[in-house]
């Protein structure tokens, strides 16, 4: 399949801001799984955008304006051909030995709620993939897609209690479960083309992958109770959503912030056929 992304983020500040510096995990690499055609960062403010690559192997942009900003968009287009690989990702950059993605951050920390939900589900089984498909199923089920109790901050416990989130919070939550099973497992950020034809979004899609023996990594879509396929975008990855998250920054000045998202995920057969 190959995926259209429009990903616009606007910024307006109440006062203009002196000094302004961001970094964008808005640009993904290709892999096994998907063969990035073409993709392009621009931000319509003048500075110095400056490519590199963090700890994990994701391509992140710094930029730095050039002058005071009142307001700027960060436009990102692209598109990627993905392929479905039944869940499995292969050929990706891997820096970091598999143990290091069981350490536990302040997003995924798991209480004893989670503890008891992740062993409740295990039973005591030794087939890995089957733990972790019947995981997905679980907090499917038990936890509810909803976009309004939570925040970036909530915590994979504080989700958990609430029985209900985003997509992020429902990750987080898979996470936290998987790692009180001695799997490693990290966040992915990215995008999802829907297959009910939404191609106007209001954020980015978030999900799971799990190291699987003599499997590799596995990818997992809490907030829907699938498998990764070849309608997903990888972008990102990271312990939490602080390690993947699509842009971080940090200003001098500025007052108050209105952001604004806009973003389009469609099919390039669908966009030919419009």
């Amino acid at each position: 399949m190959r995926i259209c992304i429009s990903h616009k983020t606007h910024y307006r500040y109440e006062r203009p801001v002196k000094a302004l510096t961001q970094v964008l995990r808005l640009t993904p690499r290709g892999h096994d799984g998907q063969h990035v055609r073409k993709w392009r960062i621009e931000p319509t403010v003048d500075g110095r955008l400056r490519p590199r690559e963090d700890t994990f192997g994701n391509i992140v942009h710094t930029f730095s304006a050039d002058a005071p900003v009142e307001e700027m968009t960060v436009c990102v287009t692209g598109e990627v051909e993905t392929h479905d690989t039944g869940g499995m990702i292969r050929g990706t950059v891997e820096r970091l030995p598999d143990l290091f993605y069981l350490r536990d951050t302040d997003l995924t920390t798991a209480d004893e709620g989670i503890h008891e939900f992740a062993q409740s589900v295990a039973n005591d089984s030794s087939d890995r993939l089957a733990t972790l498909h019947a995981l997905l199923e679980a907090l499917h089920r038990q936890v509810a897609f909803d976009t309004g109790p939570t925040q970036v901050t909530t915590t994979a416990a504080e989700a958990f209690a609430l029985k209900r989130g985003v997509c992020q919070d429902l990750t987080h939550v898979f996470i936290a479960a998987a790692r009180c099973l001695d799997i490693p497992a990290r966040y992915v950020s990215g995008y999802l083309y829907r297959a009910d034809g939404v191609v106007e979004q209001e954020a980015g899609h978030a999900w799971a992958e799990a190291k699987v023996p003599d499997l590799g990594w596995v990818g997992f879509d809490a907030a829907n109770g699938i498998s990764i396929s070849d309608a997903h975008v990888r972008v990102a990855v990271g312990l939490d959503y602080l390690g993947a998250a699509p842009v971080r920054g940090s200003r001098m000045g500025g007052g108050a912030e209105d952001l604004n998202v806009s973003l389009k995920v469609d099919s390039a057969q669908r966009q030919s056929q419009s």
